[in-house]
Parts: C-alpha cells; structure tokens; sequence
C-alpha cells in the first residue's frame, strides 16, 4: 500500500495555528477572570468604559490594544492591592480629558509607573489608559517593545507625547528619567534634575499638569552603587546594585499624592531658561508633596 505524503512544514503550522489561537485565548480568558477576581464587579464595569483612539482603520494609531490591556493589567492590579496596598491622595483632582501626570521617579524597576497606570483604571474618574513616556533604550530590550504598544506606552519622543495630547489623551511623564529610576538609596526623595521637554509640549497643546508626589517606590529597591562598567558594558543607562543584587522589590506601602492641576500659559518656543523657570515650579510642588507625604505616612511597610 503506497503511504500518504507527509504534510508539508506548511500545512502542518497551519493546522497547529488554531490550537495556538485556542491556548493565547484561554490565557487571555484567565487573565481576565484574575482582574475581575481582583477587583470585582466595579473593575468590570470600569473596564467596559475604557476607550481608545481609532484612526481610519479602526485601531489606535500607536498599538494599544484594549483587550490586550484587560488581560495585562491583571498581575499589576494584584501588585496594587496585595503587595504595595497602593492608597491614593486627591486622585478626583485628576481632571477628565487631556492632561499630564508629572511625578518623581526611583525604585530601580518603573513600578511606580505602574501603580499610577493601575490607579488611573481602578480609580480615576473617568476610567483611562495612561501613556507613559518610556525611554528610548526601553524598547530595545527583547520582547518589550511589542508589549509597552499594547498596553498603550509609548517612546517618549516630542512628536509621540504632542499627537497623543492632541487625542485628549493622559500622559504620564517622569522629568528625572533614568537619574530618577536609579538613583542610590542615599539620594532618596531628592529630586534629580527635571528635563523641560513636558513644559515645552504643555504650552503648545495647552494642557494641565498634574504634579505627582509617589511615596514608597525609592524603598522597594535601596540602591547601594551603580555599577557603571556593567551598565556601559550591557548598553544600559544604569546597573545599580541591591543589597539582593537584584532590583526585587521590597512590600513597602506606596502613597500616590495627586495635586491641583497647574496650568501655564507663554510661548513654547521661549528661550530654556524661560521654560525652566516654569519647570522649577512644578519641581518644587513636586518636592513639598514629597516631604509632606514623607511626615504624613505612618510606617514604610504599613
């Protein structure tokens, strides 16, 4: 009896492709069940308002994917409600519409971006996708650059931040960048210097800013040095070590502090040191929030 030809590698994905739409769906599925375990009927009915940009072909023009980003969120929200117990300060100050959430930055791993991005969803009014302005280095690391588009993040460049505020989108931006992230446990809560790229792009849209003062984030993971060697030789910015070597993060209770909008109005094309002067302000606020928030909490892990 003569044998069957074998299928070709061909027909043999093709006939596997629905067994892998099959797996990613129920994954997804379980994701989704986690988030809505997580955080109950009001996380579900605060999902189904989310909304994104549509261009003409029907999908946001940067990559975010809702669904994708229902799923996503799952292992963040469990982060926010068990292991940092994140609590919000004058989150209802956050205004609907377009708008930038300007805050300090540490802790090694972007986690407090994170928890601002959660709390946008499970507690801001209107529920939103907050974009956060990632460094450029981010994206060149294996298998980030797909994930940060779905989930609605963005490579901070002008361009990306003005056409997503003209979308009447929420940024969230961190002026001290990677001085911030990952600065040695001995400059924690001391603002590093803030770029002036968001003051620029806030008076050319017109948009609020809402200065945000996180507490907690720089002692999830003290930074004892930073290696540089290692950093130059992993193309990293920074390689800071911790006392476990690596940037784990501690439980430590975080604080989330939401200021009063601050609207500024001037030319956009004023020389930096105009710009700057405007920046101090908000850098300032910043900083007062800080060191309120510091007296205000009671212990780091409760």
């Amino acid at each position: 009896m003569e044998r069957a030809p074998e299928p070709s590698r061909t027909t043999a994905l093709v006939r596997r492709e629905p067994e892998r739409r099959g797996l990613l769906g129920r994954l997804r599925s379980a994701m989704e069940k986690w988030t809505l375990q997580l955080g109950g009927r009001e996380m579900e009915e605060r999902l189904a308002r989310l909304v994104a940009p549509q261009n003409e072909y029907g999908v946001d023009p940067f990559g975010l994917d809702l669904e994708f980003t229902k799923a996503a969120v799952a292992p963040a929200l469990w982060l926010y409600k068990n292991w940092f117990r994140v609590q919000t300060h004058g989150i209802e100050r956050v205004p609907a519409g377009k708008v930038l959430l300007v805050a300090n930055h540490s802790g090694q791993l972007p986690l407090d971006a994170a928890m601002i991005g959660v709390s946008m969803i499970a507690e801001a009014e209107p529920p939103r996708v907050c974009r956060a302005m990632v460094e450029k280095w981010a994206p060149t690391l294996p298998f980030v650059a797909p994930f940060f588009a779905r989930i609605g993040q963005v490579v901070g460049t002008p361009e990306n931040c003005r056409r997503l505020l003209m979308g009447g989108e929420t940024i969230m931006v961190f002026p001290e960048g990677t001085r911030g992230l990952n600065k040695t446990f001995d400059k924690r809560y001391q603002l590093q210097d803030f770029g002036i790229g968001f003051m620029r792009l806030a008076l050319e849209t017109r948009t609020p800013i809402v200065p945000v003062a996180v507490i907690g984030a720089e002692e999830q993971a003290p930074a004892l040095l930073d290696f540089k060697a290692g950093a130059r030789a992993l193309g990293f910015p920074a390689l800071p070590i911790t006392p476990t070597l690596l940037p784990l993060p501690l439980p430590v209770k975080y604080h989330l502090h939401f200021g009063e909008p601050m609207r500024f109005v001037g030319n956009p094309d004023d020389e930096d040191s105009e710009l700057e002067r405007r920046v101090r302000e908000v850098k300032m606020q910043i900083q007062t929030m800080m060191d309120r928030g510091l007296v205000e909490r009671g212990g780091l892990f409760f």
